[in-house]
């Protein structure tokens, strides 16, 4: 006797049961983040992720850690994303829930971070009818993400969470937002695993670069009279680190990194000229502007590296331009030569091609050039004058933190502002993902978060915050999770009670208009540290700076909140004011 077709399906689906669980979709989550390997998870509760939280605490192999804002948990997942090349995983309720975690979001967006940000969302029947801390998620935070999922059926639970993982990795990474209504966390769903492998018909990033633009880029470079290899945060999201010090190695040319690329190259290398843009070094934006070929490897051309573009394109140059994101290629600066790639595989194909091949950089062309920039660089841009007594330098507490952690697993973060570029320009990074800042949206407040999530993420290393007294009160709550979750940074407060960036500002474009950027009535920082159970430390004398560094440092259990009453009238130098070319400098207050 045949069998049906509707029997044989019945068949299967009895079949599919016998070989499946039922979970309910917030335990199907949590399979997923255990798959995926995630170890730790920043978050605040809310009614629409109760079922979330109530699965999370029937597990126990990833770890939770109870922040104090949302913008925190985000803020905190990132930083560990960046410190360790994993996706950082965040968790907040509804409405305002996710409002508060929109500036997080944004900030990752903006510098390429891998990350999943899960959201709770009213019931679906209720989606749309002005619910209780509803709003419009998706919406939201469209702008700002990679891509985002509404999950309407726990059923494609597994398969959403391992899309969205996949999206925040691959490619050019940024943050991916999974949105999961009440309901849909609650229902029990059958569940036969997580998927062992993903594809998606409108998503497929090429790794690989076209072999051909390769070989004419390195023609086009070997051949070069005056090159310059200029690098993005891009070298260190791909990992290739290593080949990009080969590369520089074996043809000896000079490089500079962007403010998000700072370790990728060592800084105590000769052949690294600093950092480059607007409070770049003089030899950097020189040999930016003179360079007759130049190789831009996972950088953008933003703003605050080239200045006014029209300025920028005054010297004819020839420009290779490497990155994985094809919009990114000619969308500020016209390239010649566009490859389209992930970093670390093109330099990896661009060494070999160079092994094969006899053409070599002409010496003489190459010292001439380097001649040029050794000119640029006795001008010695980041020299400044040492304080005395009760004048203490930012750049010396910068310069003395360096002299004492250089030689160690030494991770620093910044908030935003003046603190933000001293730190840049004065502790020297060797080694990449050690400098951990927001660069592409200038977030103040991500200082002590982005340093809780490296101390977890990296317990043995030494973790300093350096901050302003006006970004750290942005986020200073999280003093409280580092008590909690035993997250011993150390915290080095720049205090020149101004918002320091804004007053430099106002005093070179405003005629010394100082309008609200002084710090009226500031917190006693010391106190407030032991008022959360810290560690707090008052530095006003030069002399005091180095024992203070010492002191902090070997507690080593402690969180230590160190405020250095530093210099109010000390700016940022060099400067490249808006609208101007990067080689129109201010080098120091007598250009003012």
């Amino acid at each position: 006797m045949e069998i049906s077709k509707k029997e044989i399906a019945a068949t299967a689906v009895a079949t599919a049961h016998l070989d499946s669980e039922e979970l309910r979709g917030a335990e199907i989550l949590i399979k997923a983040l255990q798959a995926e390997n995630v170890k730790y998870v920043w978050g605040y509760p809310g009614g629409a992720v109760l079922h979330i939280y109530d699965a999370f605490f029937k597990q126990e192999s990833i770890q939770h850690v109870l922040v104090r804002h949302e913008q925190a948990a985000v803020h905190a997942a990132d930083g560990y994303a960046r410190a360790t090349g994993d996706v950082g995983v965040a968790l907040v309720t509804s409405g305002p829930g996710v409002t508060n975690a929109v500036t997080g979001i944004a900030t990752a967006y903006m510098d390429s971070i891998p990350m999943v940000i899960i959201t709770g969302q009213v019931p679906t029947h209720a989606i749309g009818l002005d619910a209780f801390q509803e709003c419009d998620t998706v919406g939201i935070t469209r702008p700002i993400v990679k891509h985002n999922f509404l999950v309407k059926d726990a059923r494609d639970m597994a398969d959403t969470l391992k899309k969205a993982f996949h999206i925040a990795r691959s490619g050019r990474p940024g943050p991916v937002v999974v949105d999961i209504p009440k309901d849909v966390s609650f229902k029990k769903v059958p569940y036969t695993g997580y998927p062992e492998t993903v594809t998606m018909r409108s998503y497929n990033p090429m790794r690989k670069g076209h072999g051909g633009q390769i070989r004419k880029a390195l023609q086009l470079l070997l051949t070069a009279k005056r090159p310059y290899i200029y690098t993005g945060g891009g070298v260190l999201m791909s990992n290739a680190s290593s080949e990009l010090r080969t590369l520089v190695d074996m043809l000896g040319y000079p490089c500079t990194n962007t403010l998000m690329g700072l370790g990728a190259y060592p800084a105590s290398d000769p052949k690294f000229l600093g950092m480059l843009g607007m409070h770049g070094t003089v030899e950097a934006n020189n040999a930016m502007q003179n360079c007759d070929v130049l190789l831009a490897v996972g950088a953008r051309f933003d703003d605050r590296v080239i200045g006014n573009p029209k300025h920028f394109a005054q010297n004819e140059r020839k420009i290779i331009h490497i990155d994985i994101d094809p919009s990114s290629i000619s969308k500020r600066v016209k390239v010649d030569i566009p490859i389209v790639g992930d970093v670390k595989e093109v330099l990896t194909e661009m060494i070999a091609m160079i092994k094969e091949t006899s053409t070599r950089p002409e010496p003489a062309a190459l010292g001439g050039w380097w001649e040029a920039i050794e000119g640029w660089r006795k001008r010695d841009c980041l020299k400044y004058k040492p304080g005395s007594g009760e004048i203490i330098k930012p750049q010396y507490v910068v310069e003395t933190l360096w002299n004492m952690t250089k030689d160690v697993e030494t991770y620093i973060t910044s908030d935003v502002g003046q603190h933000q570029m001293w730190a840049a320009q004065y502790y020297r990074f060797d080694e990449p993902r050690r400098w951990i800042n927001s660069g592409g949206l200038g977030t103040m407040g991500v200082g002590i978060p982005y340093a809780m999530g490296i101390k977890l993420a990296k317990p043995e290393a030494e973790v300093f915050c350096i901050t302003g007294e006006g970004s750290v009160q942005m986020c200073i709550q999280e003093l409280s999770t580092c008590l909690q979750y035993n997250t011993p940074i150390k915290i080095v407060s720049l205090n020149n009670r101004y918002l320091g960036m804004v007053r430099q500002w106002q005093e070179v474009e405003y005629e010394g208009r100082y309008s609200h950027s002084y710090m009226d009535a500031l917190p006693n920082f010391v106190k407030l540290a032991e008022a959360y159970g810290h560690v707090g430390m008052l530095i006003e004398r030069t002399e005091d700076v180095e024992p203070a560094l010492r002191e902090a440092r070997k507690l080593k259990d402690r969180t230590v909140f160190m405020d250095f009453r530093t210099d109010p009238t000390e700016n940022v130098f060099p400067m490249v004011q808006a609208g101007k070319g990067i080689t129109e400098m201010l080098l120091g207050s007598e250009d003012l």
